[in-house]
């Protein structure tokens, strides 16, 4: 009978181990507040900066796609309005601008997007004052822009728009998971927010972009201090 007893005892004190191990229980906390997202240029300048060795996409770029697919991103860098995208036709190594400073920017392309606000159209599209359709965000050391003049479709919407392929370049790029912040040559994106913020955290300028919202980001220059009051005349 001893034997039994103690197989009986030792059965008995595993079972109390796992009730009292496995029978926790999370409740909802019904005045809990999620805290709101961070205003872009603190993401950018708080979040942890993860490694770019996954990101390289040649010559000297970092491209990644988000995980909703509707975002894609390089930070690179540009010759006057030629920047080179690893998944878009250019013109940025053609001798023709190697006259050109090398600028260091950061741009994104939307599957889907907003339509740019009257006060954000940037450029009259030769003249025209036709053509500047939204989809694109373009940041560089000291400004952020949004949409540009185009007649077609970015890869971008090729690739994950409404009649998208799902298929080619920007398709096999590599997703930057919620929270993550990229570097190159001072400028930064993170994806969050179900976006992407890129900036130059020490110029105080950057872009958020989403699927229905954007932002063009300045830090307001500092107000000048009042000059000293003009001292009251003797009789």
């Amino acid at each position: 009978m001893e034997p039994m007893r103690r197989t009986v005892l030792g059965i008995l004190a595993a079972l109390l181990v796992l009730a009292a191990t496995a029978c926790s229980v999370t409740t909802n906390d019904p005045g809990y507040v999620a805290p709101p997202p961070l205003p872009p240029l603190e993401q950018l300048e708080r979040a942890a900066l993860v490694d770019p060795a996954g990101y390289g996409a040649g010559q000297d770029v970092l491209s990644f796609i988000t995980e909703d697919r509707n975002i894609v991103c390089s930070l690179t860098s540009a010759k006057g309005e030629h920047i080179n995208l690893p998944y878009e036709q250019n013109s940025f190594t053609d001798s023709a601008n190697a006259r050109l400073a090398t600028v260091p920017v950061a741009h994104c392309e939307l599957a889907a997007y907003p339509k740019p606000a009257a006060a954000d159209t940037k450029d009259d599209c030769a003249g025209t004052g036709l053509g500047y359709l939204g989809g694109t965000a373009l940041l560089t050391p000291d400004k952020a822009t949004y949409g540009e003049c185009r007649s077609g479709v970015t890869r971008m919407e090729a690739t994950y728009g409404p009649k998208g392929s799902k298929s080619g370049p920007v398709s096999e790029l590599p997703v930057l998971a919620d929270g993550a912040n990229l570097e190159r040559n001072g400028l930064r994106c993170s994806a969050y927010n179900h976006g992407v913020a890129c900036g130059n955290v020490s110029g105080g300028v950057a872009f958020f972009v989403t699927r229905d919202h954007y932002e063009a980001i300045s830090r307001p220059a500092e107000t000048a201090a009042p000059g000293p009051s003009k001292d009251a005349k003797s009789p």
